[in-house]
């Protein structure tokens, strides 16, 4: 059986020609209208991504290293209970069960179950003997991933009480500017807030400003969903009278340091030194998933801009490491 760094090198080879055949654009086309949200342009990036950031050979490598109980416990059947917000949301936790010796028994969201069965086979013909399952109800399990919303993560606790699990609800991303950034920068960070019509934990929905700054942001054209949502949220804002800058696409609104209710809403929050905003960030750090600015040791998540959507092998979700918790099951 190949090892784990020839399996996902060599997916990382075949997905380099993602797009390019005629079974891969079936793919795209057949995601794309199965869900409203998914467009082919965050498809194609998504693919990319993980691509580049999980399946170079010297990254899995190293990454791998740091995890020398591999191979030396007993195989485990491991529950992946998926979302399906965001194209490929679920492959990591995928990549995890798999590298840590164990066996998937992934159960896709049905938004996003296309892509992730195509991944699956993908896998499947590189390493024939490799074993990925599909989760049943009525079977039991040695451990779960699950990752859902916070009353699916309610769901989740009951369900698996006494299973060993790693559970993760809602996260929100943030961005905090300092007044120096660069055209570029700005332009990355509107990548940060709209690539994948801001569904993932990793969009950035709420930023901090210096006070006086005034914020623009480039807006691409928006998926149908999208600018219903924005039509729905510039409506309620005009009626209740709230103050609002209109992106074409998206507003900014003037805000407290709080999450928006819309997904086209973007909440700005001005500040007057970056000690109080580094205080709500470690206040709030439990319902962060990772921060955007190039300010120096302001969070332990902190990003540049342009790499909110772009984790690495080392990025996991609420700083909660699925390997060390995959290779320590009993």
């Amino acid at each position: 059986m190949k090892s784990t760094i020839q399996i996902f090198t060599e997916l990382g080879v075949r997905l380099a020609e993602f797009g390019s055949d005629e079974r891969s654009r079936s793919v795209i086309a057949r995601a794309v209208a199965e869900n409203e949200w998914f467009s082919v342009e965050d498809i194609r990036y998504a693919i990319d991504a993980v691509r580049v950031q999980m399946l170079d050979a010297d990254k899995i490598a190293k990454w791998l290293a740091c995890y020398p109980a591999i191979g030396h416990r007993a195989t485990k059947r491991v529950a992946v209970i998926m979302a399906g917000n965001i194209p490929l949301v679920g492959f990591f936790d995928l990549m995890c069960v798999i590298a840590s010796g164990n066996i998937p028994c992934v159960k896709p969201s049905s938004k996003d179950h296309i892509l992730e069965e195509y991944i699956e086979q993908l896998l499947l013909d590189i390493e024939p003997e490799l074993r990925i399952e599909r989760y049943a109800e009525d079977e039991e399990y040695d451990a779960v991933i699950a990752t859902g919303g916070d009353s699916a993560n309610l769901y989740f606790r009951t369900a698996f009480d006494g299973v060993p699990s790693l559970l993760r609800g809602s996260r929100h991303s943030v961005a905090v500017l300092s007044g120096k950034e660069s055209k570029a920068d700005l332009l990355h960070l509107a990548d940060d807030i709209f690539r994948y019509s801001g569904l993932g934990c990793r969009n950035v929905s709420l930023v901090f400003v210096p006070k006086r700054y005034s914020l623009s942001l480039e807006v691409r054209k928006m998926c149908r969903a999208y600018h219903n949502n924005y039509l729905q949220c510039r409506a309620l804002l005009t009626m209740q009278g709230v103050e609002f800058k209109d992106l074409g696409e998206a507003v900014l609104v003037p805000s407290k340091a709080e999450f928006p209710r819309f997904l086209s809403q973007i909440n700005v929050v001005e500040y007057s030194s970056l000690n109080e905003v580094q205080a709500w960030l470690e206040e709030s750090d439990d319902v962060l998933q990772c921060v955007v600015s190039n300010v120096d040791g302001l969070h332990s998540r902190c990003v540049p801009f342009g790499r909110a959507q772009l984790p690495t092998l080392f990025d996991y979700a609420d700083e909660r490491d699925i390997m060390q918790f995959l290779t320590s099951l009993d």
